[in-house]
Parts: C-alpha cells; sequence; structure tokens
C-alpha cells in the first residue's frame, strides 16, 4: 500500500511527494497485543518520544517475563509504579483500563473491523484517552491507513515545515490539505513525522 500512497501523493501532493523521497519506506501493520499499546499511549502522553521510550521500558521489567497483562497491572502497586516514573494521574488511568479489560466493558479485539470514528468515540470513555491517543491507537495498532491527528504537535510543525508556513497552521488549514492525502492520510502523517524525526512509538 505504501507505493499506492506514495504515487497518489505524486500527483495530488508534490511538495509532500518530495519529502517521501528522503523517507525511508515503511508499511502499516496490526500490533498483537493492542492492550499493550494502549499503556505504551497513555504513559507516552505529554513526554518527549525518548522519555516515554525510558519510562515505558521500566514499567514493561514490573511484569513477569516483560509481559504487559491486564491481571498483572492490577497487581503492581502505585509505589513500584511511581518508580517506574508514572505520574499518580496516568497510574489511574492505566489501572482504569486494565479493569475495564478485566471486566470485558473494553472489547479491543473487537476494534479491528469497526469505524474508525466508532473506534475513537469508544476508546475516549476510558479515563485518560483521549482524541489524539485513540487516534494514535487507530494509525500504530490497527493500522488504519487513513486517519490524521490535527491535535499532535509534530504533525503541525512538519507542516510548518514542509510548507514554508510563518506560523503552526489552524485545524481548517491542516483539514483543507489532508483532503488532498485521502485515502492514504496516515501514511502522510507517518511520513511527515519522519521528516521531523520524532514520530510517536
Amino acid at each position: 500500500m505504501y507505493k499506492s500512497a506514495i504515487l497518489h501523493f505524486k500527483t495530488s501532493d508534490p511538495v509532500l511527494y518530495q519529502v517521501s523521497l528522503n523517507i525511508e519506506r515503511f508499511e502499516l501493520e496490526i500490533h498483537p497485543d493492542p492492550f499493550l499499546r494502549l499503556c505504551r499511549s497513555i504513559i507516552g502522553q505529554q513526554l518527549s518520544v525518548k522519555a516515554a521510550a525510558t519510562i515505558f521500558a521500566r514499567f514493561e521489567r514490573l511484569f513477569p517475563k516483560n509481559k504487559i497483562k491486564p491481571r498483572g497491572l492490577l497487581k503492581i502497586s502505585d509505589e513500584k509504579l511511581r518508580g517506574a516514573g508514572i505520574s499518580h494521574q496516568k497510574i489511574s488511568y492505566l489501572k482504569d483500563l486494565a479493569q475495564k479489560v478485566m471486566d470485558r466493558k473494553l472489547l479491543l479485539e473487537k476494534f479491528e473491523g469497526i469505524e474508525s470514528e466508532i473506534v475513537i468515540s469508544e476508546l475516549v470513555k476510558i479515563n485518560g484517552i483521549g482524541r489524539w491517543t485513540a487516534e494514535m491507537y487507530l494509525m500504530f495498532t490497527l493500522g488504519r491507513p487513513d486517519v490524521f491527528s490535527y491535535g499532535d504537535l509534530g504533525l503541525q510543525n512538519a507542516i510548518k515545515k514542509t510548507y514554508k508556513l510563518k506560523q503552526k497552521p489552524t485545524v481548517k488549514q491542516m483539514e483543507k490539505l489532508s483532503k488532498k492525502w485521502v485515502p492514504f492520510r496516515t501514511y502522510a502523517a507517518r511520513i511527515l513525522w519522519d521528516s521531523l524525526d520524532n514520530k510517536p512509538k
């Protein structure tokens, strides 16, 4: 699908196409562990990519054989989680997520074939998960090809740089621009992130 996306950008947005020529090829993938991915997204909120990776690695080591599971998370004390560098607020978010998965109030395995906006509406019902986190889930866990996060600071900065804007783009400007990328907006986002070398993990 990457090749199709690049060919689409070549005609619909030559500026983005030129940027893509300097980006390493990638493909979107469905991640096998959606619970782990949501934990990682919550931990990474409002942190740099590097800081988020460091804290997540500590978090992972708290689990037997580094296997992050809802039941295991609920057994870990708040003190140990704080020791890994996770804030009290994020601890409450993580444990709320784990409890809802355990109680089958959140069925992550059902999201694969559901429309993106419905997935977002379900995820934002969980404490600590906002639209940005849900959009990252669609891109990096479900591998959806046509998602764009207008609230993402990295994408705003990349658009400003790529299209030589004097200031960060407004949502309206980004919506207009992203129409050129449909149905490959996730690919456009990945190219823009990679142009700054600061994409979410």
